[in-house]
Formats: C-alpha cells, structure tokens, sequence
C-alpha cells in the first residue's frame, strides 16, 4: 500500500498500544489521508490473520500525531523512532 501511495517507511517500531512511524511522502498526500489508509489495511489484514480480533469495534483510534522534520536531521528522527523499543 505505501508502494502504491508513493510512502516510503524510513523507520517504524510497534509498542504494546502504539506505533512509531517516520514516513516520507509527497506533497499532495495530506497527513490525514495518509494515516486513514495506514489504519484501514492494517486493520484489515490483522483481523485476516487473527480472527479473535472481529470483535472488536475497531482496531486503532482516530488519534495521531504527525510532525515534520523541520530543523530536524532525518537521521536524528531515525534514530529516535528505532531507540523506541529500548525504552521499557
């Protein structure tokens, strides 16, 4: 889907109850377009691949948080999205 969508995932790391991604995407995909394709694919392959979550109202929150790199390094960014799991 990111092929598709022209997303390129430069880091990611998945928590007990969130995940951490560093995307890098053109211009005219909005933030909110981008996130409700995320959520919508990986909600419905999850519930392919465990069918104990069908019950569930749904699987993410309509929350986010997006931020640009700004005067930020990408590399820096990097790093901090991949030290996430060395966290707890």
């Amino acid at each position: 889907m990111c092929e598709e969508l022209q997303i390129q995932v430069i880091a990611h790391e998945c928590d007990k109850d969130h995940t951490h991604l560093f995307l890098n995407a053109l211009p005219t995909l909005s933030p909110a377009d981008m996130m409700a394709k995320i959520k919508g694919v990986t909600s419905k392959k999850l519930r392919e691949e465990f069918p104990h979550l069908h019950h569930l109202p749904s699987l993410w929150t309509r929350s986010y948080f997006v931020s640009t790199a700004g005067n930020v390094s990408s590399e820096t960014i990097k790093r901090y999205v991949e030290n996430q799991k060395k966290r707890n």
